[in-house]
């Protein structure tokens, strides 16, 4: 009996190339964080540094952009807490949630992360071209909300079709 073959691709899967360039982009964050002598930050923090933003934010929002769940989130956040990169306070809406936001060393360290950021955007100008990069970003922008679409529509879909099976019995 022979093994049912996996189809391959005649290149490489789009997901493949995006899940490495997010790696790439990642580890050097945090390789230019510790050149810049912020030695503590760790890969698991880019899913704070970048979904945290400079108001605060609660942990379970920062859980569902990251796409991780508020455990793992949490995890996190503790981590940095610990660090004295963020701070955790009582969420004046919500007296049962916290909000996070950056200590004040946490700032120093996202600040620099993101004044690197901004180098890097034009650092990828300069390398591709202005033009063709704005197209790079372009599409990925698009291909996000392509994606988010497909995903509602297709929800939707399965939503129509169990309420009409349910709603005609009687």
């Amino acid at each position: 009996m022979s093994r049912p073959q996996v189809p391959r691709l005649d290149r490489k899967p789009l997901i493949a190339l995006v899940e490495r360039a997010n790696r790439a982009l990642q580890s050097d964050m945090v390789r230019r964080a510790h050149a810049d002598g912020h030695t503590e930050v760790k890969m698991a923090h880019n899913s704070v540094f970048g979904f945290l933003h400079s108001d605060g934010a609660r942990a379970a929002d920062m859980a569902a952009r990251a796409g991780i769940t508020r455990q793992s989130m949490g995890e996190v956040i503790r981590d940095m807490v610990a660090l004295d990169l963020l701070e955790m306070r009582s969420d004046p809406n919500d007296g049962r949630a916290k909000v996070v936001t950056y200590s004040e060393h946490g700032l120093d360290v996202a600040g620099d992360g993101f004044g690197y950021l901004g180098e890097l955007e034009r650092r990828f100008a300069d390398e591709f071209g202005e033009d063709e990069y704005a197209v790079a970003r372009d599409v990925l922008d698009r291909l996000i909300g392509v994606l988010d679409r497909f995903a509602t529509e297709e929800g939707s879909g399965e939503d129509q079709a169990s309420s009409s099976a349910g709603g005609s019995v009687g």
